[in-house]
């Protein structure tokens, strides 16, 4: 089958290429275009046989004579076919080679019959010469000597005339007076018709006089060519007769018939007008011609030597031979010119016309050549046949092997069950391992986090710290595992919601803040992108999250640096400072990588016209362009071709002293391929490794204007609205650092200026709240800064500016002030987020019943009645799970239920009941979590239609005519046990395992719920209607702001 395919493929290739290959010589135009039809003939067929083997023949056993039997059909048809091409093919090269013959016949006819016209005609302008000099003037004015003077000199205008001559009409009775004034007796011509001599024997004095007869036509004038006929009479022989009779009855020139030349022993013909005594009306009688007629002009045409003449002319076409016949009389033609031998039975006649009417004139034409052998008929039949018997073997062959091919194909089908039962165990294997695997790491982990809620001292802590912290590393290093194993089997999908892009990063910040020692870490997100998007935050984080997980393995100095754009406001920058050095300002003041570099190879950078290309297809698609960036080891140049190879490291050394499963990057690289994006980086060795990526988001705005609008005024007003309108300074010597300074403080709605030395501050009439001094300011000249400190806490009005110090560590910060008598002022750390800004702006200006702040150290603040009065049921079959989510919702003040089977919670939830929220185990025995909801979900269905129907009393059921308690998943199964399948069967959401100190609680209030949870310091508030639509907003904390929005977070859920 691939056969013929390829057949087809070439068939195609030809036939696109047709119209030069038929046109490059004579032979293509008709043995190409037979050769191409032919050929697509062929690649049809080859087709419909593959159509039809795929179809009917594929799935059964061929049956070997019937497939002989259709081959020798085959081979016979082809020969017939291969015959019919090589007659079509020589009849139409025997039709062009005829073409070719009448072509050149006809022409050489023509040019014949034309110089025969010329010459005719001059002979008759000479007869009417003679009428008018000869006869028409007494004496005459011309005699022979003139004559042959005159036709002498003008014989060029009569190429094909021989000679000329003119007798006179004498009768009878003038014959005596005529032959005395000429001097000499009229000759008789007869006798030299019949004895024709050689021109050197010739004499006319040997010849006998003319008989006695009514009237002559001697001849008194004769070029000298001819003169040897002067004193023969033309009427003496019989056909000169006739023809010199009719020509004076006729009034035109006629021909005799070929007859040999006096002295030549030539073939030629005589050409005859009469000379009339005067002119004669053109409706005169022949009887009126012949009383006029005073004489004949005849002249001499040497037919061969005309022909020769001709052919000469066209010498350079002289491939065929040529004959001229006369043909008056049809059954014994005269030949004229020419041999009758023959060799080629193609032949073309060509009729002449040379004025007489009477005599007829053919020209006989022939190749001088036999015609060559029709090689493109040979070779184009030949040619089909071995392609018919290439083909037919193609197909003999393939018959023979379909046995083959069907018993691999059945082979194969095997295999391909196999690995695809393969894959399904090694899908089922991975979710039973997580899921063993993280049953008993939920158990350890929560038990360790309430441990740490005990009193133990500091080195119980710590113990306690590093056995949590090992743990997480385990589960870390199985979530990325799981990835992997997702990614390859091709079942990793994105989710589609909304979700704060700057409350991500904020979230990614906390992670990390607590691991970088020594190195400052700053987030930039530009005002251009939208607050809210639409996509996976998860993975989005997950990405971030690997990136800024290795910048911390391999950075011990200088800052990790991640921004956020458009990829728009890139191209644009790009254009505006090519020129410029890429370390002209960095964060912390090292030299870093050029990030252009690390997107120089993005397609979308690489098409003509990026600016104008990059608009998005549709107004809400977002393309961000990320970066992190680092001042670490680098990334040595031999191992950089290797970086997102999955399980591979840069090098052992490296491999021991940071550890790591080298699948991190692997997998950012697939889920930012997800995200319709890519993914590169540029490093140097000692220098440090910028990584960016580009993502593809839709906006959560319903319209554009509310997305311009966010972008004019991006502040997350859901953190804090007591700073709006507030102004500040921000004294920070490095710009690029001052940046991110300014873009986290005016995300809280403060105007900020910014200045470089703590000299520019000027005390004037404006009203400054408050003042950010970066740490390197503050210690570069500590005297400068007390006294700014000082003026500042003077100066006379309403507010007293508030001085703040922007710190990356509190412990060197504490001895240098404990060394002086300095008041320290308010202290800040970094990395800066929104919301642990907030809290300490805050703290620091009093707002509210926030605590207390002190030497820099925020207070951690109550839970514990953060649930008071809400009742959880827990199910779940293992009874150590079962005590570590009860004890971590008892933390918080609510009243846990436990359960281990779905039966029994079934039983806990058939209304009415006072249940709250329910975490469901989805792997327990008898009767799964999916089950147990499914039936749940149909109870309080059935309930609540017979409540709206009236079939049951609404008192009964404490006046609530719409039951749904949400149902929330715990598993550990984190492959199947995905969102979508949760909602199949009614759930509102899912909770993986393990959940070490983690709040999981559900509030109902007013048909709306409230989903509190905490997880690797983070608070996760989302709220899900009745419906179990999610709503279209997700906001993230950080855990150490939770109580300073718990007030908004009651607002937001209508709690009392």
């Amino acid at each position: 089958m691939s056969c013929c395919w390829f057949l087809s493929l070439i068939s195609l290739n030809l036939l696109s290429n047709g119209g030069v290959m038929t046109t490059k010589t004579s032979w293509l135009d008709d043995g190409g275009r037979i050769f191409m039809k032919l050929w697509n003939l062929i690649s049809e067929s080859g087709y419909k046989f593959h159509h039809h083997y795929s179809q009917y023949i594929g799935s059964r056993k061929v049956r070997k004579n019937w497939w002989r039997k259709l081959l020798w059909a085959w081979i016979g048809f082809w020969i017939v076919v291969s015959v019919w091409v090589f007659w079509y093919m020589n009849s139409q090269a025997y039709e062009k080679r005829k073409e070719m013959l009448s072509s050149m016949c006809d022409e050489r006819a023509r040019m014949l019959q034309d110089q025969f016209n010329v010459s005719m005609n001059h002979i008759q302008a000479m007869s009417v010469l003679i009428s008018t000099f000869h006869h028409g003037k007494n004496p005459s004015a011309i005699d022979q000597n003139t004559f042959a003077r005159y036709t002498e000199r003008t014989a060029f205008e009569r190429p094909l005339t021989s000679g000329v001559a003119y007798a006179v009409r004498v009768r009878h009775s003038e014959r005596e007076e005529f032959e005395t004034e000429q001097g000499w007796s009229i000759k008789q011509m007869d006798g030299v018709e019949q004895t024709p001599v050689h021109e050197d024997e010739y004499d006319p004095a040997d010849l006998e006089p003319s008989p006695v007869q009514e009237e002559y036509a001697p001849v008194i004038f004769a070029q000298d060519t001819v003169a040897h006929v002067i004193s023969v009479d033309m009427l003496s022989g019989k056909e000169d007769r006739e023809n010199v009779l009719r020509a004076r009855e006729l009034g035109k020139g006629v021909l005799t018939a070929p007859f040999p030349l006096l002295k030549t022993n030539r073939l030629g013909v005589i050409l005859t007008f009469a000379v009339y005594k005067r002119d004669l009306p053109p409706n005169v009688s022949p009887t009126e011609r012949i009383q006029a007629t005073a004489g004949y002009l005849g002249g001499v045409f040497d037919i061969e030597s005309l022909v020769e003449k001709l052919l000469q002319q066209l010498a350079s076409k002289q491939t065929i031979l040529v004959n001229v016949y006369d043909t008056t009389n049809i059954s014994h033609p005269i030949s004229m010119y020419g041999s009758n031998m023959s060799t080629d039975g193609l032949q073309h006649i060509s009729a002449l016309n040379f004025g007489d009417p009477f005599r007829r004139h053919e020209m006989h034409c022939r190749f001088k050549q036999k015609p060559p052998w029709p090689w493109v008929a040979i070779t184009t039949s030949i040619g089909i046949l071995v392609i018919a018997l290439l083909i037919g073997q193609i197909f003999h062959a393939t018959m023979n092997r379909i046995a083959k091919v069907e018993d691999d194909y059945h082979q194969m089908m095997e295999l391909k069950k196999r690995a695809e039962a393969a894959d399904v165990a090694k899908s089922q294997f991975l979710a039973t391992v997580s899921h063993e695997i993280r049953t008993p790491m939920n158990g350890v982990l929560g038990m360790l986090q309430m441990l740490m809620d005990t009193d133990l001292d500091e080195t119980q802590q710590d113990y306690v710290r590093t056995a949590r912290d090992s743990g997480k590393a385990l589960v870390s290093l199985m979530n990325e595992v799981l990835d992997q194993a997702k990614i390859e089997s091709g079942k990793l999908e994105l989710e589609a919601v909304c979700f704060d892009l700057r409350a991500i990063l904020d979230d990614v910040l906390s992670l990390f803040s607590g691991k970088s020692q020594g190195v400052e870490l700053a987030v930039y997100i530009s005002d251009k992108v939208p607050e809210i998007l639409v996509g996976d935050p998860g993975r989005f984080r997950q990405i971030i999250t690997n990136l800024m997980g290795n910048s911390i393995k391999f950075t011990e100095k200088g800052h990790i640096f991640v921004t956020v754009h458009l990829v728009e406001e890139v191209v644009e920058e790009s254009m505006e400072v090519e020129t410029e050095s890429p370390s002209s300002g960095t964060l912390s003041g090292l030299p870093v990588a050029d990030r252009r570099l690390s997107w120089k190879k993005f397609r979308i950078f690489n098409q003509e016209g990026s600016a104008t290309s990059l608009s998005p297809s549709s107004t809400d698609q977002i393309n961000l362009i990320v970066s992190v960036e680092d001042t670490g080891q680098g990334i040595p140049f031999e191992a950089q071709s290797r970086v997102f190879t999955p399980f591979m490291q840069v090098g052992p050394s490296i491999t021991r002293t940071h550890g790591g499963t080298g699948i991190g990057l692997s997998i950012s690289k697939c889920l930012v391929h997800l995200m319709k994006g890519e993914i590169g980086f540029v490093s140097l060795p000692q220098i440090g490794s910028t990584f960016t990526f580009t993502a593809v988001f839709t906006t959560g705005y319903s319209s554009v204007n509310d997305q311009k609008s966010q972008q004019i005024n991006n502040q997350p007003k859901s953190i804090s609205s007591e700073f709006q309108g507030m102004k500040a300074l921000l004294v920070d010597p490095t710009p690029v650092r001052a940046q991110v300074s300014k873009y986290h403080i005016q995300r809280l709605g403060i105007h900020i200026e910014v200045i470089h030395d703590l000299n520019n501050i000027k005390f004037g009439n404006t009203i400054i709240n408050m003042v950010f001094i970066e740490q390197e300011v503050w210690h570069k000249d500590l005297g400068l800064s007390t006294l700014i400190v000082n003026k500042l806490n003077g100066i006379n009005c309403k507010v007293t500016p508030k001085v703040f110090l922007l710190s990356n560590a509190i412990s060197s910060i504490r001895a240098n002030f404990s060394a002086s008598s300095v008041s320290p002022p308010f202290i800040i750390m970094k990395p800066l987020r929104a919301s642990m800004l907030a809290a300490s702006l805050q703290r620091a200006m009093g707002f509210g019943n926030k605590g207390n702040y002190r030497n820099g150290e925020l207070h951690t603040l109550s839970l514990r009645n953060l649930l008071r009065g809400r009742k959880i049921l827990v199910v779940d079959d293992n009874r150590v799970n079962l005590r570590v989510a009860a004890g971590a919702l008892k933390k918080y003040g609510a009243d846990v239920v436990n359960a281990e089977r779905g039966k029994e919670a079934i039983s806990l939830l058939r209304p009415p009941h006072h249940f709250d929220a329910c975490f469901m185990d989805i792997q327990m025995p008898e009767m799964d979590g999916f089950e147990a909801t499914k039936r749940i979900r149909a109870v309080e269905l059935s309930i609540n239609n017979r409540l709206q129907c009236g079939e049951l009393p609404l008192e009964a059921y404490e006046n609530v005519s719409n039951w749904h308690v949400p149902i929330l998943a715990m598993t550990a199964d984190v492959i199947q046990a995905t969102n979508e399948e949760c909602q199949k069967c009614g759930m509102d959401g899912y909770v993986s395992k393990p959940f070490e100190a983690e709040q999981k609680a559900r509030s109902l209030r007013h048909r709306s719920v409230f989903i509190f949870v905490v997880n690797f310091s983070q608070l996760k508030m989302c709220f899900l209607q009745s419906n179990h639509d999610v709503y279209n907003r997700q906001i993230f904390f950080s855990g150490d702001f939770i109580m300073h929005h718990w007030s908004c977070i009651q607002r937001a859920c209508r709690w009392t």
